[in-house]
């Protein structure tokens, strides 16, 4: 099976995203979200991201994007993570305890190719056990990771931006709140 279809049939993959090489799948099938919790070994009371290809396809899955986020989104050069209140068509184990969901729009590279082959936005997570290191390179990634997976993406390019994405966190209440910059 090539990677579209072990996406569109709930497998997990191992795949640069436009930040670090992550662990993901199709976002919208929690069976493939429970294997990605037991390939970490990661509570599931921690919740994941997503990753989806642009705007239209963001709407599909929160409720409202509010002006300030627009303008946040169409003026950063790095790549942005928001926390929304209330997504929608998820899965709830997906979703943080708060029913929150952290979703961001990758405007370049492999996994944005991904996401528009395959149609489905893509959890991700760093390719790590629950509680070790963050993988700088793809030779930093464990023999178990590479293992439980079941297909790893093989590229040239065995780099990826090595930096976590910015995260702010969306509320009515709250408004903007920068959770990592």
């Amino acid at each position: 099976m090539n990677i579209i279809e072990i996406v569109n049939n709930g497998g997990t993959i191992l795949y640069p995203t436009d930040t670090i090489w992550g662990i993901g799948g199709d976002a919208t099938n929690s069976n493939t979200v429970d294997k990605i919790y037991r390939i970490k070994n990661r509570p599931t009371d921690k919740s994941m991201l997503i990753l989806v290809d642009g705007y239209v396809m963001l709407q599909k899955y929160v409720e409202e994007i509010p002006h300030e986020i627009w303008e946040i989104l169409e003026k950063s050069i790095r790549p942005t993570t928001i926390i929304y209140p209330n997504p929608k068509n998820l899965p709830d184990n997906l979703l943080a305890s708060d029913g929150s969901i952290g979703i961001r729009i990758v405007k370049k590279g492999f996994a944005r190719d991904l996401i528009k082959a395959t149609g489905k936005p893509l959890v991700s997570t760093s390719a790590n056990i629950s509680g070790a290191p963050t993988p700088q390179s793809f030779d930093e990634i464990s023999a178990e990771i590479l293992q439980r997976v079941d297909y790893v993406v093989n590229l040239h390019r065995k780099t990826t931006g090595a930096n976590p994405s910015r995260i702010i966190k969306w509320s009515k209440e709250n408004g903007v709140v920068t959770i990592r910059s």
